[in-house]
């Protein structure tokens, strides 16, 4: 296993020096530039502050030299500055990781802790009263746009009932353990319902075809228990499939919440990417893009070391699964 992830991670810094790439071109060619935005609240700027200003930015060099100096400083550990908060970046976007971090881990929790038995429980009987019920709500949660859904969390919970705060991270001069979990609650249940209703579809999809499987069959003959065909044999083998689809959306959670954290004024890397790029604020766009390739590298690497763990048949070699 030592040399797959050695030849995985191998991979996934050459993914990210393309990306680096990639981003830094595209962000490149957007119109204006840091330096527009700064002089266009100064109209009284001569053309030698705008050409002083370009060159202490770097901004008057051909494009690959930009994209070196940027690449070797980063290599140092030196990611710029963000013009937007006057900070280092990294300094930026560490709590916003976390905040990130914690917000997509509760709701990746809370989507496989009903997501799972909830399939098993449709795949029991396909066309039961329990499995249409199922697929009933699975295709509403799939259905009902976040924005949406945010704002019916906004006024039952919050506005109705009083239970929850509207939004934020904390309150005011409280900011505790209890105050932060409560003001959690609301979008980790927004972000939670579309991946509930997706891990259920799949996995009442591949639960069904485990358990047409001629091993499942022999196991009734010999007279285990319902339970234990479910769970023991059924279960595990149906995980594999599954397992692919919450890789790929771990990464979209990461990346992707950015109508939920808009919602709830969450501080999190997907409003934070967004306010980077609207804001041209490139080397923040730019490490904030990158840390999401990352997360999302590192989800499908914890994928295949999953496959591993779940069916014994599948090795982790220094060429690949086999």
């Amino acid at each position: 296993m030592t040399g797959y992830l050695v030849r995985r991670l191998g991979q996934a810094l050459v993914v990210l020096w393309v990306m680096s790439f990639v981003t830094y071109g595209l962000l490149a060619l957007m119109p204006g530039d840091p330096v527009d935005l700064m002089l266009s609240g100064d109209p009284n700027v001569t053309t030698a502050d705008v050409a002083r200003l370009r060159a202490l930015h770097g901004l008057d060099q051909p494009f690959l030299e930009r994209y070196g100096n940027w690449f070797m400083g980063a290599l140092q550990g030196d990611f710029g500055y963000s013009r937007l908060f006057s900070a280092p970046v990294l300094d930026v976007l560490g709590p916003r990781l976390l905040n990130s971090l914690l917000l997509m881990g509760l709701a990746f929790l809370l989507a496989v802790s009903v997501a799972l038995p909830a399939s098993i429980a449709a795949a029991r009987r396909p066309g039961g009263m329990a499995d249409r019920l199922i697929n009933l709500l699975c295709f509403a949660g799939i259905s009902v746009p976040p924005f949406w859904l945010a704002l019916l969390m906004i006024l039952l919970f919050a506005v109705s009932l009083g239970l929850f705060p509207a939004g934020g991270m904390a309150t005011v001069g409280d900011g505790g353990l209890g105050d932060r979990a409560a003001h959690l609650v609301l979008p980790v249940l927004t972000l939670a319902v579309a991946s509930i209703a997706q891990y259920t579809r799949h996995g009442r999809a591949a639960m069904i075809e485990v358990l047409r499987e001629d091993y499942i069959r022999t196991a009734r003959a010999k007279g285990a228990t319902e339970r234990t065909v479910l769970w023991r044999h059924g279960f595990r083998n149906a995980l594999i499939p599954v397992v692919t689809i919450m890789a790929l959306d771990f990464g979209a959670l990461f990346s992707g919440a950015l109508i939920v954290e808009t919602m709830f004024a969450y501080l999190g890397m997907g409003k934070t990417i967004y306010d980077a790029v609207m804001g041209n604020d490139y080397n923040l766009a730019l490490v904030g893009l990158l840390l999401a390739t990352s997360v999302t590298l590192a989800a499908n690497i914890a994928a295949d070391i999953a496959y591993a763990l779940i069916d014994p048949r599948i090795r982790l070699t220094g060429r690949g699964r086999a």
